[in-house]
Formats: structure tokens, C-alpha cells, sequence
């Protein structure tokens, strides 16, 4: 097997996204206006985007031996993702996620984990992380996040850590993340998840990713949606613009993002450069319906707009 670059650790789901025509609230009714069915996974969606631009990728989760959980590993193999780290649960049953899209392209998820809370961490081969530059890890609703404590106590240190802690993780507060924050060299983040994961004392977005960096984090992403992103390592921060496009549909636009901040960085582009990629791929994403459909494929085009070599 050749060395993979990024080796992406988190759920694995099969979307099952309803248009509806508002997303309620309690005691409201809403109908549905249409149906799409798409694999899905924060830290799958951001590793096919990180493939589709030629990043050698890897993943590591659990899947039950069912439909759906061939439907799961059938589709990272398509988008030419190495699999041999994915566990095969012959009990249980495959992750899925009910998400309902309003006509703005706004969502609300419902989540059934399936299998991918019953991750032990004897079930994971280390030798499988050899060589690999980027971790890149996202949230688990159950107690499969110990998996992810463990791979961070043994992974040696040139190994990059990055995380998209979502909501999940970051209402669980610094406690519980403590140390997993303490291994990460990258967050990417979104403004409410920061504000539930950092004090109440700070006001501002820079002075909460600010906070992040006293974890010995080496960069923080803010992801701001329509308002772009806010980037910094300590030495310097960047509000950078978005692209102004058609949005269709939000769902996995800030997993296009990590996809194509972590392509920057392994590229040795700054964090500004980056955040301008991560920006990019995501406006490609809200094009289209689903997380990764629109993703981009590496061509002459983004190589020319950002002078990638």
C-alpha cells in the first residue's frame, strides 16, 4: 500500500436529505418538496474532496456488513479513498443522518449512529497511520471519541493533527476536549461551536481563537459561512472573503472547506493562501445538492487562480 498523505477518522453515514419547504420549529408542519440520498460523513466528505485533488487519502471507521455499509465503502473506493482502515461490523447497523433542506439551502440534521459509536480501540491497526503526514478527525455522538484519544497517544509527532470538533464535541465543553485539543495542531471550528467551546469572558471572535491557540494549537479556523473565514496562528490572522455564488444547499460546505484549507497547508501555502482554497471549495460545494457533488477536481483552472505548483 503507498503512503497516504491525510487519514480521515470520523463517522461514516448515508445522507438522507429532504427538501422541505421551512425547517420547523416545535408544534410547526412542514412538507417535503423533494428527496436525495448521498454518502455522507463530515470527515468522509472532507477526505473525497482532499482525493478529488489528488491528495493520497485514507480513512479509518466502522461500518455495519449491510447496504448501507457497502454503499459507504463502495463510494470512498469510487473517489479513490484507500479503505483497508475501515472495520466491518458483522452486527448492528450502518450510520445515518435524516437532514431536511429548506429553499434557502438551510438544514437541520437528525443523526442515528449506527455502528459508529462501537469503535474499540483494539480494533485499529496503527501500522495502518504509517507515513501519513495529516490526521484529520471529526466528531462521534457515543464513546467512540476514546478511539480517537487512543490514536493520539500513539501516533508519533510528525504526524499532523486536525480536527472539526462540530457541534457535538464543542457542546460537550473544553473538558471533555481537553485532550484531544492538547494533540491538535489544527482546529477548524464555526462561530457557534466556538462560542460554546471557549469562556463566555471573550467577546470577539479573534480573542476566542485566541483562547484555542493557549492549547498549544498551532492554527485556528473560524469557519464564518456567508462572512467568509478568520484565520490565525498566532503570528498572524487573516479575515478572508467568500465567494459569491448561487447557494443550492449548505450541507458539507464546511467540510469542502477543510478539504481544501488541509490541500494549501500540505502544499506549503500559507494561511492565508489556504483559506482562500478552503473558501473556494466550499463556494464550489453549495452549487450543488449534497456534500460532495460539487466538489472540485484538481485541474489547470484552481492551479492558475491560486499559483499552486
Amino acid at each position: 500500500m503507498k503512503k497516504l498523505d491525510v487519514i480521515g477518522f470520523g463517522a461514516l453515514n448515508v445522507d438522507k436529505l429532504y427538501n422541505v419547504n421551512k425547517i420547523t420549529h416545535e408544534d410547526e408542519e412542514a412538507f417535503i418538496t423533494g428527496f436525495n440520498q448521498f454518502c455522507g460523513g463530515s470527515a468522509a466528505n472532507t477526505i473525497i474532496g482532499l482525493s478529488r485533488l489528488e491528495i493520497n487519502t485514507g480513512f479509518i471507521g466502522k461500518v455495519s456488513n449491510d447496504m448501507d455499509g457497502s454503499l459507504l465503502v463502495r463510494n470512498l473506493q469510487k473517489e479513490g479513498v484507500n479503505t483497508e482502515g475501515i472495520i466491518i461490523s458483522e452486527n448492528g447497523r450502518s450510520g445515518n443522518v435524516l437532514g431536511f433542506v429548506d429553499k434557502e439551502g438551510q438544514r437541520a440534521l437528525y443523526v442515528d449512529p449506527g455502528v459508529n459509536d462501537l469503535i474499540q480501540p483494539p480494533e485499529i491497526n496503527l501500522n495502518y497511520l504509517d507515513g501519513s503526514k495529516i490526521i484529520h478527525m471529526t466528531s462521534f455522538v457515543g464513546e467512540s471519541f476514546k478511539a480517537q484519544e487512543y490514536i493520539l497517544n500513539e501516533i508519533p509527532d510528525n504526524i499532523i493533527v486536525s480536527i472539526d470538533p462540530g457541534r457535538i464535541y464543542t457542546e460537550r465543553g473544553m473538558n471533555f476536549l481537553e485532550n484531544i485539543l492538547n494533540r491538535t495542531d489544527i482546529i477548524l471550528i464555526n462561530e457557534e461551536e466556538l462560542k460554546h467551546l471557549t469562556d463566555n469572558k471573550y467577546k470577539t471572535c479573534k480573542e476566542r481563537a485566541k483562547d484555542l491557540l493557549e492549547y498549544g494549537i498551532n492554527i485556528v479556523v473560524v469557519k464564518r459561512g456567508d462572512k467568509g473565514s478568520y484565520i490565525t496562528n498566532g503570528t498572524e490572522s487573516h479575515l478572508i472573503k467568500p465567494f459569491s455564488v448561487n447557494c443550492i444547499d449548505t450541507t458539507g460546505a464546511g467540510d469542502a472547506f477543510n478539504a481544501g484549507f488541509l490541500y494549501g497547508f500540505l502544499k506549503g501555502e500559507n494561511i492565508l493562501k489556504s483559506g482562500q482554497i478552503g473558501n473556494f471549495v466550499a463556494s464550489c460545494c453549495i452549487q450543488e445538492s449534497g456534500a460532495i457533488k460539487g466538489l472540485p477536481k484538481i485541474n489547470k483552472l484552481i492551479e492558475k487562480r491560486f499559483k499552486i505548483h
